[in-house]
């Protein structure tokens, strides 16, 4: 299935501009892709209004290796 894509344009803090630039070189990958997931992440979370499954999950698995250690960081 092949993907549209529409151009648009928009005005963006520089220092924000700056640091998703960096991003994306970093991880090699191309601005309009970071722009498209980041987009995406934010409707997904406004519509479930709630973390989204996987990113709990993986917090959870966070928590319990880590949970002691939290606790000492938050002192």
């Amino acid at each position: 299935m092949a993907i549209t894509r529409e151009k648009f344009a928009t005005q963006v803090n520089a220092k924000t501009l700056a640091a998703v630039r960096r991003l994306a070189e970093k991880e090699g990958r191309q601005l309009q892709a970071l722009v498209d997931e980041a987009l995406t992440d934010l409707i997904e979370k406004r519509r479930l209004g709630r973390p989204r499954v996987h990113v709990m999950d993986a917090y959870q698995r966070s928590h319990a290796r880590y949970g002691e250690l939290y606790k000492k960081l938050a002192q």
